[in-house]
């Protein structure tokens, strides 16, 4: 089962919205972004979403530890 998460790190920009999104829904990050984009300029107010999205969604931990011997 799928779960949607914000991924922070590599790829992301800002809070990792969009990157978690992409990838839960597999596509293109760019083609996320572009869509938050052309929402902010019109009368929809995007960023709402955008910040409740960015507060209620965990955090996939994507960080690579390495092990020094």
């Amino acid at each position: 089962m799928k779960k949607l998460f914000r991924i922070k790190g590599e790829g992301s920009m800002l809070g990792g919205v969009c990157a978690g999104l992409a990838e839960y829904f597999d596509i293109d990050v760019t083609i996320i972004r572009l869509l938050f984009v052309i929402a902010l300029v019109t009368p929809v107010p995007a960023f709402i979403p955008y910040l409740v999205m960015w507060i209620i969604m965990p955090v996939k931990n994507t960080a690579v530890h390495s092990l020094t011997v």
